[in-house]
């Protein structure tokens, strides 16, 4: 189950470019949100299904909550398709 969550929620552009934004640190969601022309509630929706697919953490830091991008998964990922291709 943990591959298909991750492979679906890399399928949605707008994920891939919250990961993106991750890279160079932890975001809080409004941050986060200031880079796309769609709803908050759209924005919590895929930070949701990016956490549920554990591409991303959470911490509650005073009354924010910040995302920061976890690479392990990913890494998984590419070695499960590094290991398809026969490498």
């Amino acid at each position: 189950m943990g591959l298909q969550q991750t492979l679906k929620a890399l399928a949605d552009p707008t994920r891939r470019e919250i990961l993106n934004l991750l890279k160079s640190g932890k975001k809080s969601a409004g941050e986060i949100a200031e880079h796309f022309d769609i709803s908050g509630a759209a924005i919590s929706r895929h930070l949701s299904v990016l956490k549920d697919a554990d591409l991303v953490y959470d911490s509650r830091e005073g009354k924010f909550i910040y995302y920061t991008l976890n690479t392990s998964v990913l890494e998984e990922t590419l070695l499960w398709i590094a290991d398809l291709k026969g490498e």
